[in-house]
Protein backbone atom coordinates (compact mmCIF):
# COMPACT_ATOMS: atom_id res chain seq x y z
CA UNK A 1 0.00 0.00 0.00
CA UNK A 2 2.81 2.25 1.06
CA UNK A 3 4.69 1.87 -2.30
CA UNK A 4 1.43 2.36 -4.26
CA UNK A 5 1.20 5.36 -2.81
CA UNK A 6 4.28 6.97 -3.32
CA UNK A 7 3.79 5.93 -7.22
CA UNK A 8 0.89 7.66 -7.09
CA UNK A 9 2.32 10.80 -5.65
CA UNK A 10 5.68 10.72 -7.95
CA UNK A 11 3.25 10.80 -11.17
CA UNK A 12 1.29 13.71 -9.78
CA UNK A 13 4.10 15.52 -8.63
CA UNK A 14 5.89 14.67 -12.60
CA UNK A 15 2.52 16.35 -13.89
CA UNK A 16 2.44 19.06 -12.05
CA UNK A 17 6.71 19.46 -13.07
CA UNK A 18 6.05 19.27 -16.98
CA UNK A 19 2.90 22.12 -16.79
CA UNK A 20 5.42 24.37 -15.31
CA UNK A 21 7.70 23.23 -17.53
CA UNK A 22 5.70 23.99 -20.89
CA UNK A 23 4.29 27.41 -19.85
CA UNK A 24 7.86 28.26 -18.87
CA UNK A 25 8.63 27.84 -22.27
CA UNK A 26 5.67 29.13 -23.51
CA UNK A 27 4.22 25.97 -25.18
CA UNK A 28 0.67 25.81 -25.85
CA UNK A 29 0.27 21.98 -24.94
CA UNK A 30 -1.38 21.17 -21.52
CA UNK A 31 -0.01 18.52 -19.08
CA UNK A 32 -1.51 15.38 -19.13
CA UNK A 33 -4.02 14.97 -16.12
CA UNK A 34 -1.91 12.78 -13.36
CA UNK A 35 -1.54 9.05 -13.24
CA UNK A 36 -3.93 7.14 -11.03
CA UNK A 37 -2.97 2.98 -10.44
CA UNK A 38 -6.24 1.40 -9.12
CA UNK A 39 -6.12 -0.75 -6.75
CA UNK A 40 -5.15 -4.77 -7.22
CA UNK A 41 -7.23 -6.65 -7.51
CA UNK A 42 -6.57 -9.43 -4.46
CA UNK A 43 -5.21 -12.71 -5.46
CA UNK A 44 -7.84 -15.73 -4.96
CA UNK A 45 -6.63 -18.31 -1.87
CA UNK A 46 -5.77 -21.09 -3.91
CA UNK A 47 -7.94 -24.46 -3.02
CA UNK A 48 -5.94 -26.54 -0.78
CA UNK A 49 -4.83 -29.78 -2.43
CA UNK A 50 -5.74 -33.09 -1.17
CA UNK A 51 -3.24 -34.80 -0.15
CA UNK A 52 -4.54 -38.68 0.67
CA UNK A 53 -7.57 -39.38 -1.74
CA UNK A 54 -9.79 -41.70 -0.58
CA UNK A 55 -10.28 -45.06 -2.35
CA UNK A 56 -13.15 -44.98 -4.01
CA UNK A 57 -15.49 -47.57 -2.67
CA UNK A 58 -17.71 -50.00 -4.68
CA UNK A 59 -21.35 -49.78 -4.34
CA UNK A 60 -22.90 -50.57 -1.09
CA UNK A 61 -25.70 -53.28 -0.74
CA UNK A 62 -27.68 -50.85 1.04
CA UNK A 63 -27.56 -46.94 0.60
CA UNK A 64 -25.91 -44.55 2.92
CA UNK A 65 -28.40 -42.28 5.48
CA UNK A 66 -29.32 -39.71 3.86
CA UNK A 67 -28.84 -37.26 7.15
CA UNK A 68 -26.27 -37.55 9.84
CA UNK A 69 -29.19 -38.13 12.25
CA UNK A 70 -30.10 -41.09 10.76
CA UNK A 71 -26.70 -42.77 10.56
CA UNK A 72 -25.88 -43.75 14.32
CA UNK A 73 -28.18 -47.32 13.35
CA UNK A 74 -26.02 -48.21 9.92
CA UNK A 75 -22.94 -47.32 11.50
CA UNK A 76 -23.51 -49.59 14.73
CA UNK A 77 -24.62 -52.31 12.23
CA UNK A 78 -21.07 -52.20 10.84
CA UNK A 79 -19.31 -51.62 13.82
CA UNK A 80 -21.22 -55.07 15.71
CA UNK A 81 -20.55 -56.53 12.12
CA UNK A 82 -16.98 -55.77 12.62
CA UNK A 83 -16.17 -56.04 16.36
CA UNK A 84 -19.02 -57.92 17.61
CA UNK A 85 -21.58 -56.59 19.55
CA UNK A 86 -20.11 -56.97 22.94
CA UNK A 87 -17.34 -55.35 22.55
CA UNK A 88 -18.99 -52.35 20.67
CA UNK A 89 -21.02 -52.16 23.98
CA UNK A 90 -18.13 -52.26 25.72
CA UNK A 91 -15.97 -49.56 24.04
CA UNK A 92 -17.73 -47.70 22.03
CA UNK A 93 -20.54 -44.78 22.42
CA UNK A 94 -22.44 -45.13 19.21
CA UNK A 95 -24.73 -42.54 19.52
CA UNK A 96 -23.88 -39.54 16.91
CA UNK A 97 -20.91 -41.61 16.53
CA UNK A 98 -20.03 -40.07 12.75
CA UNK A 99 -19.82 -36.95 15.09
CA UNK A 100 -17.92 -38.68 17.87
CA UNK A 101 -15.25 -39.94 15.18
CA UNK A 102 -14.72 -36.76 13.33
CA UNK A 103 -14.47 -34.53 16.46
CA UNK A 104 -11.94 -37.23 18.05
CA UNK A 105 -9.97 -37.15 15.23
CA UNK A 106 -9.73 -33.70 14.76
CA UNK A 107 -8.87 -33.00 18.14
CA UNK A 108 -6.30 -35.73 19.19
CA UNK A 109 -3.37 -33.58 17.68
CA UNK A 110 -4.41 -30.70 19.66
CA UNK A 111 -2.83 -30.10 23.20
CA UNK A 112 -6.32 -30.68 24.55
CA UNK A 113 -8.61 -33.18 23.27
CA UNK A 114 -12.56 -32.43 24.43
CA UNK A 115 -13.95 -35.22 26.05
CA UNK A 116 -17.78 -34.46 25.33
CA UNK A 117 -17.71 -36.25 21.83
CA UNK A 118 -14.93 -38.79 22.18
CA UNK A 119 -15.66 -42.08 19.99
CA UNK A 120 -14.56 -44.73 22.62
CA UNK A 121 -15.58 -44.85 26.54
CA UNK A 122 -13.32 -43.83 28.79
CA UNK A 123 -10.81 -46.22 30.00
CA UNK A 124 -11.83 -47.94 33.33
CA UNK A 125 -10.20 -47.02 36.84
CA UNK A 126 -8.45 -43.96 37.71
CA UNK A 127 -4.83 -43.09 36.28
CA UNK A 128 -2.28 -44.82 38.78
CA UNK A 129 0.69 -43.04 40.26
CA UNK A 130 2.91 -44.03 43.41
CA UNK A 131 4.56 -41.37 45.98
CA UNK A 132 2.97 -38.14 47.82
CA UNK A 133 4.08 -34.38 47.74
CA UNK A 134 5.91 -33.83 44.51
CA UNK A 135 7.97 -37.02 44.61
CA UNK A 136 4.72 -38.61 42.06
CA UNK A 137 5.78 -41.55 39.40
CA UNK A 138 4.17 -43.50 36.90
CA UNK A 139 2.70 -46.55 38.39
CA UNK A 140 3.56 -49.62 36.54
CA UNK A 141 -0.17 -51.14 37.25
CA UNK A 142 -1.61 -48.14 35.31
CA UNK A 143 -0.61 -49.78 31.75
CA UNK A 144 -2.87 -52.65 32.49
CA UNK A 145 -6.14 -50.50 32.41
CA UNK A 146 -5.26 -50.47 29.07
CA UNK A 147 -4.77 -53.93 28.15
CA UNK A 148 -8.17 -54.75 26.91
CA UNK A 149 -8.06 -51.85 23.94
CA UNK A 150 -4.44 -52.98 22.86
CA UNK A 151 -6.72 -56.57 22.49
CA UNK A 152 -9.49 -55.18 20.44
CA UNK A 153 -6.40 -52.93 18.34
CA UNK A 154 -4.95 -56.49 18.10
CA UNK A 155 -7.89 -58.16 16.71
CA UNK A 156 -8.52 -55.59 13.96
CA UNK A 157 -7.93 -56.19 10.25
CA UNK A 158 -6.67 -52.98 8.57
CA UNK A 159 -7.85 -53.60 5.35
CA UNK A 160 -11.57 -54.81 5.98
CA UNK A 161 -11.55 -51.61 9.04
CA UNK A 162 -10.47 -49.18 5.78
CA UNK A 163 -13.00 -50.84 3.79
CA UNK A 164 -15.87 -50.07 6.17
CA UNK A 165 -14.39 -46.28 7.21
CA UNK A 166 -14.28 -45.94 3.11
CA UNK A 167 -18.20 -46.90 2.54
CA UNK A 168 -19.07 -44.10 5.44
CA UNK A 169 -16.84 -41.62 4.28
CA UNK A 170 -19.12 -39.17 2.93
CA UNK A 171 -20.74 -38.85 6.27
CA UNK A 172 -17.53 -38.48 7.55
CA UNK A 173 -16.40 -35.72 5.36
CA UNK A 174 -20.00 -34.00 5.81
CA UNK A 175 -19.12 -33.74 9.08
CA UNK A 176 -16.02 -32.07 8.72
CA UNK A 177 -17.36 -29.25 6.92
CA UNK A 178 -20.09 -29.04 9.09
CA UNK A 179 -16.93 -28.33 11.98
CA UNK A 180 -16.05 -25.57 10.53
CA UNK A 181 -13.85 -27.03 7.47
CA UNK A 182 -15.51 -26.09 4.16
CA UNK A 183 -12.54 -26.83 2.07
CA UNK A 184 -11.25 -29.20 4.24
CA UNK A 185 -10.48 -32.70 3.45
CA UNK A 186 -11.45 -35.14 6.17
CA UNK A 187 -8.64 -38.29 4.59
CA UNK A 188 -5.76 -36.24 4.98
CA UNK A 189 -6.95 -34.68 8.37
CA UNK A 190 -7.29 -38.53 9.61
CA UNK A 191 -4.08 -39.48 8.52
CA UNK A 192 -1.79 -36.25 10.00
CA UNK A 193 -3.55 -37.52 13.38
CA UNK A 194 -2.27 -40.87 12.98
CA UNK A 195 1.31 -39.52 11.93
CA UNK A 196 0.75 -37.23 15.16
CA UNK A 197 0.34 -40.55 17.37
CA UNK A 198 2.88 -42.65 15.76
CA UNK A 199 5.33 -39.51 16.49
CA UNK A 200 4.95 -39.98 20.59
CA UNK A 201 7.85 -40.61 22.41
CA UNK A 202 8.68 -43.62 23.88
CA UNK A 203 9.64 -43.29 27.33
CA UNK A 204 10.69 -46.82 29.39
CA UNK A 205 10.18 -46.61 32.75
CA UNK A 206 8.45 -44.77 35.41
CA UNK A 207 8.03 -40.90 34.60
CA UNK A 208 7.85 -38.57 37.13
CA UNK A 209 4.64 -36.47 37.59
CA UNK A 210 3.53 -33.55 39.30
CA UNK A 211 -0.04 -32.72 41.05
CA UNK A 212 -1.01 -29.45 41.42
CA UNK A 213 -4.71 -29.64 41.92
CA UNK A 214 -6.29 -33.07 41.03
CA UNK A 215 -4.99 -34.19 37.90
CA UNK A 216 -1.65 -35.53 37.57
CA UNK A 217 0.49 -33.93 35.34
CA UNK A 218 3.88 -34.65 33.49
CA UNK A 219 6.66 -32.89 35.41
CA UNK A 220 9.05 -32.39 32.24
CA UNK A 221 7.30 -29.56 30.57
CA UNK A 222 8.23 -30.75 26.79
CA UNK A 223 5.98 -33.69 27.79
CA UNK A 224 2.75 -31.77 29.21
CA UNK A 225 3.17 -29.75 26.17
CA UNK A 226 2.65 -32.86 23.42
CA UNK A 227 -0.54 -33.29 21.99
CA UNK A 228 -3.67 -35.23 24.08
CA UNK A 229 -3.39 -37.97 21.72
CA UNK A 230 0.44 -38.43 21.90
CA UNK A 231 0.43 -37.87 26.27
CA UNK A 232 -2.29 -40.76 25.89
CA UNK A 233 0.12 -42.99 24.04
CA UNK A 234 2.55 -42.17 26.76
CA UNK A 235 0.39 -42.69 29.75
CA UNK A 236 -0.76 -46.46 28.64
CA UNK A 237 3.29 -47.14 28.34
CA UNK A 238 5.43 -48.60 26.08
CA UNK A 239 4.41 -52.19 25.47
CA UNK A 240 1.21 -50.87 24.96
CA UNK A 241 1.97 -48.01 22.73
CA UNK A 242 4.22 -49.99 20.26
CA UNK A 243 1.52 -52.46 19.24
CA UNK A 244 -0.92 -49.48 18.99
CA UNK A 245 1.62 -48.20 16.53
CA UNK A 246 2.19 -51.43 14.91
CA UNK A 247 -1.87 -51.00 14.01
CA UNK A 248 -2.18 -47.92 13.28
CA UNK A 249 0.99 -48.44 10.69
CA UNK A 250 -0.78 -50.76 8.83
CA UNK A 251 -4.44 -48.78 8.80
CA UNK A 252 -1.94 -45.66 7.34
CA UNK A 253 -0.84 -47.81 4.69
CA UNK A 254 -4.33 -49.23 4.14
CA UNK A 255 -5.57 -45.15 3.60
CA UNK A 256 -2.39 -43.88 1.64
CA UNK A 257 -0.62 -46.90 -0.14
CA UNK A 258 2.53 -45.84 1.60
CA UNK A 259 4.37 -47.82 3.65
CA UNK A 260 5.94 -46.35 6.84
CA UNK A 261 9.28 -48.21 8.87
CA UNK A 262 8.74 -48.74 12.00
Amino acid sequence: MKKTMWLVVLLVLGGFAAGFYYWQMGQKELPLPPTTIAPAEPMPEPEPQIRHPIKEAPAPEKPLPTTLESSDDALLDALTGFFGQKAVQEFFDVKEAVRRFVVTVDNLPRKQAPLRYRLLKPVAGQFLATGEGEDYLTSPDNYRRYKSYVLLADAVDAKKLVAVYTRFYPLFQQEYINLGYPKGYFNDRLVDTIDDLLAAPEIPGRIKLVRPKVMHLFADPALEELSGGQKIMIRMGVENSTRIKARLREIRQELTGQALKP
